[in-house]
């Protein structure tokens, strides 16, 4: 019996409602990432329009930034396409993986954004210009904070409700770029009392923004390459463990992000005088309890010994 492994499936019914709940999450994900990319596209090109015509470099930022936030929308939502295919013999867990990769490239996004904004901001310092039309600066400051936070709710909220880390990510993102579309309000009313410093300045101080929030994304990207998990989720399943009929103890609990889903792999120690038929109803026991017990687990290996 030592050694003795028990893979899900002989409850088809509770494997079936946690694939389609799965299934659910990537299709709330996409709808959340179309929506948010509609908004700023919508957002970017208001900008856009304001930043070449008033020649602000805060507010040139700022459009940079919300057009790449975006942009982030789309590798993302391939991801989610992907993360719904069936395992295949050669990946033999699925695409979930895809979801940490578009991560990765959120990531890079950011960290671009930032540089862009950066060398804006420096270059303008040293090549001071005038702003034109201020109150269109600021009316455009005030329409990115509202698009970027309507979009970083959306993206924040699904994210958490289906376990997207790559989703909150862009989330956290699109939060701090409406609060660096007001610092341009700031760059705006510096240079309407003749700070022509005050422009640039702001620029750069989005530039210190963004790098925030790229250290933040960044770790939370990689915590998932790490397979890295909530501790409370472990004590959460070795408390659901220890309270199975005939488990007299639990071994190691490890826990891996696949996408939005987790799975689990697991030991129990057993009375030896078990029949393997019984051995196997404590593991089935042990793994239901598993599945009920911790959220948006979608599969559990759990090993038997005497």
């Amino acid at each position: 019996m030592t050694g003795h492994s028990h893979v899900r499936g002989h409850h088809h019914h509770h494997t079936h409602d946690r694939i389609d709940a799965a299934l659910e999450g990537s299709a709330q994900g996409l709808r959340t990432l179309w929506f948010s990319f509609a908004v700023l596209a919508v957002t970017t090109v208001v900008q856009a329009v304001i930043a070449s015509a008033s020649g602000s470099v805060a507010l040139l930022g700022d459009t940079v930034h919300n057009a790449t936030d975006a942009l982030t929308a789309l590798p993302l939502a391939l991801a989610f396409v992907l993360g719904r295919r069936a395992a295949t013999r050669r990946y033999t867990y699925g695409f979930g993986r895809a979801e940490d990769l578009a991560g990765v490239f959120v990531v890079l996004v950011i960290a671009a954004s930032a540089v862009f904004a950066g060398y804006e901001g420096v270059r303008r310092l040293l090549e001071p210009q005038e702003v034109s039309h201020l109150p269109a600066v600021a009316a455009a400051g005030l329409v990115g904070f509202a698009g970027n936070e309507w979009v970083a709710r959306a993206r924040i909220r699904t994210g958490r409700r289906i376990g997207s880390a790559a989703l909150v990510a862009d989330g956290l993102h699109a939060r701090t770029d409406g609060f660096t579309s007001l610092a341009v309000l700031l760059g705006a009313g510096g240079a309407s009392l003749g700070w022509r410093w005050a422009d640039p300045l702001v620029g750069l101080a989005i530039a210190g923004a963004i790098v925030l929030v790229l250290r933040g994304a960044a770790r939370e990207i990689w915590h998932r390459l790490m397979d890295a998990v909530d501790p409370a989720l472990v004590d959460e399943a070795e408390h659901a463990l220890s309270h199975v009929e005939g488990v007299r103890a639990v071994g190691d609990v490890r826990m891996r992000w696949l996408g939005h889903g987790l799975r689990a792999e697991t030991s129990i120690v057993v009375d030896p005088a078990l029949t393997l038929v019984q051995a196997h109803a404590v593991a089935l026991a042990a793994e239901h309890a598993l599945l009920d017990a911790v959220r948006r687990l979608t599969a559990a290996t759990v090993q038997v010994h005497p």
